[in-house]
């Protein structure tokens, strides 16, 4: 069979695309090495403080990567990991904004782990009905683990079904180095990167939902003891409209973050493994430091940088 063969003309226009686009995915998608993501290029190359210890990624919608810091490989995440858990339960049952959703009953177990001294949890009672939209908020505003396993039984039937779907969602989404292992992020074994929390935070920021409740400062819900202050204290300066904090000895603190830039271009980063192996408030302290240091700095260069 006679090959056909590409004029030299179509073959070289052929080949300036593909690098162009080859160029494209680098910065969009960054490549891997042994399974450790590399650094993603910059789309804007910015003086920024970024963290000295840990990894962190950050990026501006439209615009395209800010850089990334630190190795890329996985490492406990700790309760940022309830960002995939409210999206696949509102991929799996969506809600309109402003709509409270189905009620769900809070069960025995969900009630008794509401009285633990070892994590984070919402008081919720058993046999109360609560919607899903408020469930969602106790899980992702005071971070209760309790909730967010609640959400998976619900969802899923068990908690193990659930975190099936969790990681094929993370598979879909191109997170190669994460692999969840709990609803909540209580284990240890719930890993990944700053590059692949950038991915899940693009794709949740687009759920008008989300975006409500991660800005929530402080929560009321019936039948809840109340107000409840939101563990991202970052709400309200620099533009930070969210989103999720994580913290334990392990994970050391964690900040899934998004914020508005001058313009009202939508800012997202991620800030990992932050003071690992102290304890979790002073990780989570560091965390919000380092995340605000970076925020401001992002807000003060952006504007000169892209004029």
């Amino acid at each position: 069979m006679a090959r056909t063969r590409i004029p030299p003309v179509a073959g070289g226009l052929a080949a300036a695309v593909a690098v162009v686009l080859a160029a494209a995915c680098w910065v969009v998608f960054p490549p891997e090495t042994a399974g450790h993501a590399i650094a993603a290029r910059p789309a804007v190359d910015l003086p920024l403080p970024w963290p000295a210890e840990g990894q962190a990624s950050a990026e501006v919608q439209n615009l395209g990567s800010l850089g990334s810091r630190g190795e890329q490989g996985p490492v406990p995440i700790a309760s940022v990991t309830k960002v995939m858990t409210a999206h696949v339960v509102l991929k799996d049952h969506p809600l309109r904004p402003g709509e409270a959703g189905p009620q769900i009953t809070v069960d025995e177990q969900a009630a008794a782990e509401a009285n633990s001294a070892e994590e984070s949890s919402a008081p919720v009672r058993a046999g109360r009905g609560i919607g899903e939209r408020d469930l969602l908020a106790l899980m992702l505003v005071p971070s209760g683990n309790n909730v967010a396993r609640l959400l998976a039984r619900w969802d899923a039937g068990s908690q193990e079904a659930f975190v099936a779907k969790m990681n094929r969602e993370a598979a879909v989404l191109g997170m190669t180095s994460t692999t969840y292992t709990g609803a909540s992020g209580v284990e240890d074994s719930t890993t990944s990167t700053a590059t692949d929390q950038l991915r899940l935070a693009r794709e949740v920021m687009r759920n008008p939902v989300i975006r409500e409740i991660v800005a929530t400062a402080d929560l009321r819900v019936d039948g809840v003891p109340g107000p409840i202050a939101n563990t991202n204290t970052l709400l309200g300066r620099d533009g930070v409209i969210g989103l999720k904090t994580g913290s334990s000895t392990a994970a050391g603190g964690a900040l899934m973050w998004a914020a508005r830039a001058r313009d009202g271009a939508l800012i997202l980063g991620v800030v990992l493994h932050q003071n690992p192996g102290g304890t979790p408030a002073a990780g989570l302290r560091a965390a919000l430091d380092n995340s605000g240091k970076l925020i401001a700095a992002i807000q003060r260069e952006l504007p000169a940088a892209t004029r």
